[in-house]
Order: structure tokens, then C-alpha cells, then sequence
């Protein structure tokens, strides 16, 4: 698969830091005021931003150091009950990475439906139900951000438009999903089928009864969970896009757990995935132009963290460590540049919870074969600063 070194930058680039934040979450870093409306009425409003500054130093020795600051999420969202069983949420996003468009734009759009517990609905845009890590709340996350490509599916990223029903059983202990959504949906794609995601979970010590999940529950809770999800998407590309023949299906499977324990001694978080998507090798033959660099990726990753059980100075102090593996399978010149690892450490110093915090990662980016000529595929340094406020 060939690519310029533009599309590199912009695909790969962003696919490492990953993207998207979750409403459905325990609302922990919801904080903003809210308007009641009637006896069963509610509209809250909640602002969000992530600041960042980032120093990334390419192995290149040709090859600049780039500093930036800039918005890495920058959220306006309202919330609320039309009565006790219709919800709503709305979210609007001016932010991104360095060079990004931050004009305004829809991220989140849906309805919910809460016949009960075992029984709930959702509507509208909303994320998708692949992988817990882009299921946890993005402004509650344990490192600084996701894991990037892996977390997100490669026909439907963070977020996709369709309809979704799940619901808990045996005091929320598990929990089911099932959604239909519109996947890949771009004029390239061999035929208009939707796609199928399914997802269940178990809950051994405290359940995790919401749509989302969260990164840490700062102690709050005795969390042991394990997942799994399936998606699915039939005649989703075609191998050989010129003649507009051979169309391939689309699969992907994942298995996660998350666990979280607090002790007298502080509070210990570690969580794992693995991931495997499946498009039939396209990228080694002839795809269209669109085709997603993550089409046939696999790989995991591993975190863990430990909060201190008191205060420094004024708030609670988190270190955190991950490891990220990823294999993409895309060969150029029977060498595949784009399979890479990534080792981060880092803090959070938590002033307020989640709705004030500071967080310093860094990150060793290893390419199990540095590309010759393109510095985004060779090893990197990054260093990354944030501040996080949410009202």
C-alpha cells in the first residue's frame, strides 16, 4: 500500500493519539449547572478542555523538533430528561490535533430510551460499542489519552449513526449490547449494508452499570470487569478497486479486562486488551484510495496505575505506565514499516477530581522497521503536558 508522506502524517500521526470522549460514563467530571424543567424535565450544561503542549523529537537527524500547544478536546455539551424514561444528549467540538480545523462541529446526537434496567435504548450518534478503552470516558481516563488505533474500529472510528439496545441483568453484574449502525458508508464500499456490533461484560466485584466506562475510578470503587465484542460489516471494500471486483467483508473481535482496587496503602488500576480486525489483507492488494491504514490491524495493550492513599500538597497524586503493540500487516516492498510499539509513563495530579488536573506522559515510539525516508515512520520522543478543567 502506498502512501505519501502528507497522508502519513495526517493517518498515522492522529491514529496515535487517538481521538473522542463518551457522555454515557458515571458523571463524575459533570459538573455543570442544570435547569429543571416540570417535575421530570432537565437540561445541564457542561463545558470541557484539554490543553495541551507537546515536544516530539524524530530519530531523524534531518528532521525537526516540533513544539505545540493546542485545544486537544474543547467541548460544549447539554444533557438531560425529557421525563423519567426519554433522555437526551448534545455535544458540540471546536479542538483537535496541531494544524486541525477547529471550527465547530456535531460530536455527539442522540435520544435514550430507559424502559428499565434491563432494557435501554439509544438513538442517534453516539459511540460506537466496540472496545472498552473507546467506551472510557475521555476526560476520565487513567493515561493521557487512548491508545489510539487500536481503540477505535477502522469503518466507524470513535463514533457512528445508528440504533443500540442493551441493558443490565443479575444486579448489573453483566451487561449486553447489540448495534446497528452505518459503518462504512462512503460511495467506495461494493454494497449498503450496515453494521453489526455486539458486546457483554461481567462484573465480579462493584458493576459497571453505564454505557461508558471510566479510565479510573480514582479509588471510588472494587472493579474487576471482563469484555468481549464482536463487529461486523459485509461487502466493505473491494480488493481490487479499479476493476471493482472481489469485495471483501469486514470482522473484528476484541477481549478486555479492567480492575481497580483500593487499599490502605493507595489505589492500584490495571487494565488490558487485545484487538483483531479483519478486512481479508486489502491493504496488500488493491483498495481504494479510502481504505483505512487500520483495516487488518491486531495487537493490545496494557496499563497500570497507582494513586497515593493522601494528599500531596493540595490534591491526590496517580502515576501511571502502558505498553502498546501494534502489528498493521501493510507491506511495501514485502517490509512493514508501519508495525510499531509504544512505552509511556507518566502522572496525574488530580486538584479537583477530574474537573482539574494535570498530567505529564511521556512516550517512547519504537517501529519495529524505521522507514528510510518518512520521519513519522521512524522512532519518536514525546513529551506532553496537559491541563484538564471541566465545569
Amino acid at each position: 500500500m502506498n502512501k505519501t508522506a502528507h497522508q502519513i502524517n495526517k493517518t498515522l500521526l492522529a491514529a496515535l493519539l487517538g481521538s473522542g470522549c463518551i457522555a454515557m460514563a458515571t458523571p463524575a467530571a459533570q459538573a455543570g449547572p442544570t435547569i429543571q424543567f416540570g417535575d421530570e424535565g432537565s437540561m445541564t450544561f457542561t463545558y470541557a478542555v484539554q490543553g495541551w503542549y507537546q515536544n516530539r523529537e524524530y530519530s531523524a537527524a534531518n528532521t525537526k523538533t516540533e513544539n505545540d500547544f493546542f485545544l486537544r478536546r474543547n467541548r460544549l455539551a447539554l444533557s438531560g430528561q425529557f421525563n423519567d424514561y426519554v433522555g437526551y444528549y448534545f455535544q458540540v467540538e471546536g479542538g483537535g490535533f496541531p494544524g486541525a480545523d477547529n471550527s465547530l462541529f456535531v460530536r455527539d446526537a442522540y435520544v435514550t430510551i430507559d424502559y428499565k434496567d434491563e432494557l435501554r435504548f439509544m438513538v442517534g450518534e453516539f459511540k460506537n460499542t466496540f472496545s472498552r478503552e473507546n467506551l472510557e470516558a475521555c476526560l476520565e481516563p487513567l493515561t493521557l489519552d487512548r491508545s489510539g488505533v487500536l481503540a477505535y474500529t477502522p469503518f466507524g472510528g470513535t463514533r457512528d449513526k445508528g440504533v443500540a439496545v442493551w441493558g443490565n441483568l443479575f444486579d448489573a453484574k453483566l451487561q449486553y449490547r447489540a448495534m446497528l449502525s452505518e459503518g462504512r458508508d462512503d460511495a467506495a464500499k461494493p454494497e449498503d449494508k450496515l453494521r453489526v456490533t455486539t458486546r457483554v461484560h461481567y462484573s465480579f466485584l462493584d458493576p459497571e452499570y453505564n454505557y461508558g466506562y471510566l479510565g479510573t475510578y480514582l479509588g471510588t470503587q472494587k472493579v474487576f470487569t471482563i469484555g468481549a465484542a464482536y463487529d461486523y460489516q459485509p461487502d466493505v471494500v473491494y480488493a481490487d478497486y479499479l476493476m471493482r471486483s472481489d469485495p471483501k467483508d469486514y470482522k473484528a473481535w476484541t477481549l478486555d479486562a479492567f480492575f481497580e482496587y483500593p487499599t490502605a496503602s493507595g489505589v492500584y488500576t490495571a487494565s488490558a486488551a487485545y484487538f483483531k480486525y479483519d478486512s481479508g489483507d486489502v491493504s496488500n492488494a488493491a483498495p481504494d484510495a479510502n481504505y483505512p491504514v487500520n483495516g487488518d490491524l491486531k495487537g493490545y495493550y496494557a496499563k497500570v496505575g497507582y494513586m497515593l492513599p493522601n494528599k500531596v500538597g493540595m490534591g491526590r497524586l496517580q502515576f501511571f505506565a502502558r505498553h502498546d503493540k501494534a502489528d498493521y500487516g501493510i507491506k511495501t516492498a514485502n517490509t512493514e514499516y508501519y508495525d510499531r510499539s509504544i512505552n509511556s509513563i507518566g502522572a496525574n495530579y488530580y486538584i479537583n477530581g477530574q474537573n482539574l488536573k494535570l498530567t505529564v506522559e511521556y512516550s517512547d515510539i519504537d517501529f519495529d522497521t524505521p522507514h528510510p525516508l518518512f520521519a513519522q515512520l521512524q522512532d519518536q520522543k514525546l513529551l506532553t503536558l496537559g491541563l484538564q478543567f471541566v465545569f
